[in-house]
């Protein structure tokens, strides 16, 4: 069982940057691939990026590639989503994912179903 928080959003204008941390219960954490997804009010959640359990395999969506960056310190069960020249599409409720003992990216993990554990979520809202 992993019990994931996330912590970091807030209010920003386009071009700033903002890093979202999640935090993980469990000793096992190290053993569990991080998504990042997002949901947009009145859109479907969508998939952001992804990361292996190793944390050498990383996939990210079009749409954030290259200004987007995930990333996990095992020692302190966090992972984070470092995101930069934000844009007012960005805005959207940011969610943590973990699947267990993914160690490659497959193209179904842009699929919510696919992931085992969520967190609460938190806001970020990126103004013009």
């Amino acid at each position: 069982q992993v019990q994931l928080v996330e912590s970091g959003g807030g209010l920003v204008q386009a071009g700033a940057s903002l890093r979202l941390s999640c935090a993980a219960s469990g000793r096992t954490f190290g053993t569990y691939a991080m998504g990042w997804f997002r949901q947009a009010p009145g859109k479907e959640r969508e998939f952001v990026g992804f990361l292996s359990w190793t944390g050498t395999i990383t996939h990210y969506a079009d749409s954030v590639n290259g200004r987007f960056t995930i990333s996990r310190d095992n020692a302190k069960n966090t992972v984070d989503l470092q995101m930069n020249n934000l844009r007012p599409e960005d805005t959207a409720v940011y969610y943590c994912a973990a699947r267990r003992g993914t160690g490659r990216w497959e193209s179904s993990l842009i699929e919510t179903r696919r992931w085992n554990y969520w967190g609460q979520g938190t806001q970020v809202t990126v103004s013009p």
